[in-house]
């Protein structure tokens, strides 16, 4: 091991921190200094954020499914928002198909549950 490496993680056992290794929003660092503590981030390629906004969407579904709460689901949005982006589609696009396929096969105000569909043979 390189030796600078090497005194890079002595120097960092001594610290106390905390390990996150995940996507955060854009201001996060800049709060996280605000607050006077400091934080080691980086801005990852195209392809990483894309996986780390799949990776992301599954923690704010899990949040949300454990606290129920609308900053949680506003949280999902903002992730389902930067996926649409990853993809080259703007958030305008999104909601666009999301107002079409409402129009064309309605919401889920109801709470229909499908249970069967029933073939006819004969028709």
């Amino acid at each position: 091991m390189d030796v600078e490496v090497e005194n890079c993680k002595s120097n960092l056992d001594k610290l106390n921190y905390k390990e996150y290794n995940k996507l955060v929003r854009d201001k996060i660092p800049y709060i996280i200094k605000e607050d006077g503590k400091e934080c080691d981030f980086e801005i990852v390629t195209k392809d990483e954020k894309h996986t780390l906004l799949e990776k992301k969407l599954q923690e704010e579904v899990d949040e949300f499914i454990e606290d129920k709460n609308l900053e949680e689901l506003a949280d999902i949005m903002e992730v389902i928002i930067g996926l649409a982006k990853s993809l080259g589609y703007s958030e305008e696009e999104l909601l666009k198909v999301r107002d079409k396929k409402n129009a064309e096969r309605g919401g889920f105000e109801k709470g229909i549950l499908l249970r069967r569909v029933i073939f006819n043979d004969n028709v």
